[in-house]
């Protein structure tokens, strides 16, 4: 399956929706997509993970690293909005505890194109 990123960025926050499955053969896509908006320096990124099917131990490994990286910046990446299959995976992990998780993306990241 096709993994779709796209990104948007407002006033030093990122918001990344995440479509598709990350796994052993999407994940170096998002890896990219990480390092590409990294350099941009946003303060803050949340991963809208609300069309992620599937997400293996491959993909969280790259959420971790996206997270090191911009905790030794001084920034914090935050996961918003998984399916019941990803939550689940999270709180097995232990993950649900490292990283802030929402139920919906933060109301103040959903900015529309122009404003």
């Amino acid at each position: 399956m096709e993994l779709k990123v796209s990104t948007r960025s407002h006033a030093g926050q990122a918001l990344v929706a995440i479509t598709g499955e990350i796994d052993l053969y999407t994940a170096p896509h998002l890896q990219s997509e990480f390092t590409r908006l990294l350099q941009d320096g946003p303060s803050r990124v949340v991963i809208d993970m609300s069309g992620v099917d599937f997400c293996d131990s491959t993909g969280m490994n790259v959420l971790l690293s996206a997270l090191k990286r911009m905790k030794e910046r001084g920034g914090a990446l935050d996961v918003a909005a998984p399916r019941p299959a990803v939550r689940k995976i999270l709180q097995v992990t232990g993950l649900d505890s490292v990283f802030t998780v929402y139920d919906a993306v933060p109301q103040e990241l959903l900015i529309t194109e122009g404003s």
